[in-house]
């Protein structure tokens, strides 16, 4: 295979059903979406499960890209995305991240030392499980995973002014919530 593929090329040569397409696809794309999956669900493990299903859901439905709707990593992303919403709303997600989050939460404290804040400690956590899914999404990945409002909008697939208008709106329902 060619060092530096074209992506048009790329895009044949997966059409083709090209294995050797696949594994280039997968070297130079893999880390990226990996990144992604990480801030969307900050565990390791289920991020390389979720890479895993993804790279196999884009080989086995590479048909239905379409390169009239965008570019190839976009339509890639929007898999990967897609699948760890799925894998964050389900039961087996839910039960091991509270575990997960209780494991993170108990740590000494050692008294010469100032420690972190946590949102959680104060229930903001728990304000913002009341809020609608749109807004407590972005609040989720902003406040809670750390992501800029340009990665949120990047993650969402969504214009970075619906997300600063989401932020907006989240944060004025937060103030009336308190």
């Amino acid at each position: 295979m060619e060092k530096k593929l074209s992506e048009e090329k790329l895009i044949e040569l997966l059409r083709k059903g090209d294995q050797s397409a696949f594994t280039y696809l997968y070297n130079n794309y893999s880390s990226t979406l990996y990144g992604v999956l990480l801030k969307i669900i900050s565990d390791e493990e289920i991020a390389a499960d979720v890479l895993q299903e993804s790279m196999v859901k884009i080989w086995k439905n590479f048909t239905m890209y379409d390169s009239t709707k965008g570019r190839l990593f976009t339509w890639m992303i929007n898999i990967a995305r897609n699948m760890a919403i799925d894998k964050m709303r389900s039961k087996f997600y839910k039960q091991s991240s509270k575990t997960l989050n209780i494991e993170k939460s108990v740590s000494w404290v050692d008294r010469n030392k100032q420690t972190e804040f946590r949102p959680e400690h104060i229930g903001l956590r728990q304000l913002v499980e009341k809020m609608k899914p749109e807004l407590r999404e972005i609040l989720d990945l902003v406040y809670f995973n750390g992501f800029t409002q340009a990665e949120t909008a990047v993650a969402l697939d969504i214009p970075l002014g619906t997300v600063k208008t989401r932020m907006r709106a989240a944060i004025n329902q937060l103030r009336q919530l308190v």
